[in-house]
C-alpha cells in the first residue's frame, strides 16, 4: 500500500510506518497532521489515480522532529579577477512518520 501525496509543494510517495522529510511545517512535535491532496493510491492490487486528486483519500502522519538538512555549498568564481564567493545554506525540514492511508 502506498500513496503519492503533495507534501510542501513536492510529490512524494509514502507508505504506512515510513519516515519522510518534507519542507518545514508549522506544527508541534508529536502533533498529528493530515494531507488531503492525494494524487494516487495503491491498495491490495487496486490503483486509483485522481484528476487531479483522489476523492476522499487522506494521509495521516505524526510530526517526529524539526531540523536542518546537510549544508549545500555554493561557489562563485571568475578567473583573473580575484572574484570568489563561498556561501552555504541549510534547508529546514520536518520529519513526519506516516501512520495510515485512508481511501
Amino acid at each position: 500500500m502506498y500513496a503519492v501525496v503533495d507534501l510542501g509543494g513536492k510529490q512524494i510517495r509514502v507508505s504506512p510506518d515510513e519516515h519522510v522529510r518534507i519542507p518545514r511545517m508549522d506544527a508541534e512535535v508529536g502533533s498529528s497532521v493530515t494531507f488531503d491532496r492525494v494524487f494516487a493510491v495503491r491498495t491490495n492490487g487496486d490503483f486509483a489515480v485522481g484528476c487531479p486528486t483522489v476523492e476522499g483519500a487522506k494521509v495521516v502522519g505524526e510530526v517526529i522532529a524539526h531540523g536542518k538538512a546537510d549544508k549545500v555549498l555554493v561557489y562563485k568564481y571568475k578567473r583573473r579577477k580575484f572574484y570568489r564567493r563561498k556561501r552555504g545554506h541549510r534547508q529546514p525540514f520536518t520529519e513526519v512518520k506516516i501512520s495510515e492511508i485512508i481511501t
